[in-house]
């Protein structure tokens, strides 16, 4: 199963594509996709979500072997995507994988079995506001013990920093069970040892079955992985899923499977898996 679990990433602002570079990257893709990718105004935009269609059919054709002209990625009514297909093998009993792009970095990461979330934050100094009239705005969003741990973090920077670990977080955890709108963030509550080990509590009660990753990726960039029981995903997302009931062993076996470091990609690896593929 150790195959399935996959951590990609692309830094697009070391793409800079003529118009002919990125028709031809986007003509790679089902016609389908298309309209969803050039509805964006700018450039930057457009790439993030060019390269994150890229990125799940590449690792899809990768990991499993599927050719591209086979593989359907849809997404549930609360926008998560999956891939729906019957072929992704016994070594793979629940593959499924999360996208997220924030700033520079553009990202994708999949589990054989447990369900996957991932998010990335860029630690933007806001514009309009001072940091901590912007952090404020998401005060409900937290619990007391969250808040106050992002309050107390030291000077601005640092509270801002903070905020967004939680914020990365806590996203990560409702993109993998498959949520759509961050409802009732502030009883999902973190606990971590220098952001190492880190927990959940929902309610109060520590969810034992779920395991997080916090990530720096550079240039003030963050990204965060939840990996976590099939049964807590929601009813649409549960329904692209193989097999959401385990027993404890074999729920063990994937949630306790080596995690993967980040492998960073560029643009034109990713056309190159295609174009060697479509021959």
């Amino acid at each position: 199963m150790e195959k399935g679990v996959q951590r990609w990433v692309v830094d697009i602002s070391k793409w800079d594509p003529t118009p002919h570079d990125f028709s031809f990257a986007l003509y790679l893709l089902p016609q389908r996709h298309h309209s969803s990718i050039i509805k964006y105004v700018k450039l930057e935009d457009r790439k993030r979500a060019l390269v994150s269609r890229l990125l799940q059919y590449a690792l899809v054709h990768q990991v499993l072997g599927i050719p591209f002209e086979e593989i359907t990625i849809n997404r549930t009514i609360e926008g998560k995507p999956y891939l729906e297909s019957d072929k992704a093998g016994m070594d793979f009993p629940n593959f499924n994988f999360n996208v997220s792009h924030h700033g520079d970095y553009v990202a994708i990461a999949s589990e054989p079995l447990c369900l996957v979330g991932l998010d990335i934050v860029s630690c933007a100094i806001p514009l309009r506001e001072t940091i901590p009239e912007f952090v404020q705005n998401f005060s409900s969003y937290f619990s007391s013990f969250e808040w106050d741990n992002i309050l107390n973090a030291g000077a601005s920077d640092e509270i801002l920093i903070e905020f967004y670990r939680y914020w990365c977080l806590k996203e990560a955890y409702v993109k993998a069970i498959g949520i759509g709108v961050a409802y009732g963030l502030d009883k999902v509550e973190f606990h971590h040892t220098g952001w190492g080990n880190i927990s959940v509590k929902i309610d109060g009660e520590t969810m034992t079955e779920w395991k997080f990753w916090l990530f720096e990726l550079g240039k003030r960039h963050w990204a965060s992985v939840a990996k976590g029981h099939p049964k807590s995903a929601t009813e649409s997302y549960k329904r692209t899923l193989r097999q959401s009931d385990f027993d404890e062993e074999d729920y063990n076996k994937g949630l306790y499977l080596p995690d993967a470091p980040f492998l960073s990609k560029t643009v034109e690896q990713l056309i190159s898996i295609f174009c060697v593929a479509k021959g």
